[in-house]
């Protein structure tokens, strides 16, 4: 508590390369001053996504010089990225931080959380029921990065995506076939029909086909879909191989026929399912692109080299990590918002509470009283 008896809530710098989000925009900063929390940000916090320190101060956030100061004063720390152990250890005992946070990827983070006896929660885990839906940051994240896969798969490719009448003869517009239509699926459809792309799109989800066709898209290989696909999370389950067959065949053929190919299937927990086999990219065009969202699972096509853009067969394969840090304004404001709104959830009374039997929370917690959930 701070010395007004208020929570207070501690924002700094990711220390991840390359991360420019901020866990709390100045937008959300106001959020939580009105909702009786106490903000403070280490200074220059927010400068990577556009947000000045100025910012901060108009809505009400006290600004301190380092990141030390403001995880020293934390009872909840938020942020984008897992808490680094060193971070883990400058907090008091009792704080609750909120981030992404994964067993696996970030073990060091959830050691250190374990052993400081600290409650962490992972926005990775935000149940998928109507009350958590301005919680959802997979979701959030995901719109930034359907619409940036269309953006730098359009910068990459060597040909126009929109239909041109020049002078010198009419240009067919370019197709673009997404595969997988969740969220950044969808986004990238909507971005890739606003250039002007003939844009196809396969999932094996039966609800996926009619908001495909709802952003004007064709759904194609409709004879793949799997009946059962969706589990009760919303999202798809894992496929059977025999199933992985079926889909292999029924989308070799227009992968084959697209200029742009955006991959963007993944299952939560587990390794990315594969997709584009190399045999899949020979059959490509010269000078086509592939972009696999998926690549920081292990990605989608098997040439994927995650980081990295890679050029195969004569195929140009994108395998782009961490896509909404490259726009960091947007992705910022929006994670923000998710993030205040499980703030605000953790304060009952004017106290943090950390109830394991909340739908909400409990699903969230990852460590909690120096166990891992």
């Amino acid at each position: 508590m701070s010395p007004n008896g208020k929570i207070t809530v501690a924002v700094v710098k990711e220390l991840t390369p390359g991360e420019r989000r901020v866990a709390v925009a100045p937008d959300g900063a106001t959020r939580l001053v009105k909702a009786g929390l106490e903000v403070v940000v280490e200074r220059g916090a927010g400068e990577a996504a556009g947000f000045l320190d100025a910012a901060y101060e108009k809505v009400g956030a006290r600004l301190v010089p380092s990141a030390a100061a403001a995880l020293g004063e934390a009872d909840l720390l938020l942020k984008v990225r897992a808490p680094s152990p060193e971070e883990t250890g400058r907090l008091k005992p009792g704080a609750v931080t909120v981030s992404f946070l994964d067993v696996t990827r970030d073990k060091a983070a959830v050691d250190a959380l374990t052993q400081r006896r600290l409650s962490a929660l992972s926005m990775e885990k935000v149940p998928r029921i109507t009350r958590a839906q301005s919680m959802d940051a997979l979701s959030s994240q995901a719109t930034v990065a359907g619409v940036k896969a269309v953006l730098i798969g359009a910068t990459t490719l060597g040909r126009f995506l929109p239909m041109m009448v020049t002078a010198a003869g009419t240009i067919p517009p370019g197709t673009v076939f997404v595969i997988g239509a969740g969220v950044a699926g969808l986004q990238a459809i909507a971005t890739a029909r606003r250039l002007g792309a003939n844009v196809k799109a396969f999932d094996v989800r039966l609800a996926a086909k009619e908001q495909v066709e709802s952003l004007g898209a064709t759904f194609v290989a409709a004879e793949a879909l799997v009946a059962d696909a969706e589990q009760k999370s919303g999202y798809a389950r894992e496929a059977t191989e025999d199933e992985r067959q079926r889909q292999a065949a029924a989308i070799a053929k227009h992968v084959a026929e697209a200029d742009m190919v955006i991959t963007t299937a993944q299952v939560p927990g587990k390794k990315a399912p594969l997709l584009i086999t190399e045999e899949m990219v020979k059959a490509m065009k010269t000078g086509s692109v592939i972009v696999d969202l998926a690549a920081e699972q292990g990605g989608n096509c098997a040439l994927t080299v995650p980081g990295q853009d890679v050029v195969r067969h004569n195929v140009i394969i994108l395998g782009p990590t961490n896509l909404p840090a490259t726009m960091p304004t947007h992705a910022s404001q929006m994670y923000s918002r998710n993030v205040a709104t499980v703030a605000q959830h953790l304060v009952k009374d004017g106290k943090l509470v950390v109830d394991p039997a909340d739908e909400i929370t409990g699903a969230m917690l990852v460590t909690h009283e120096g166990a891992i959930r």
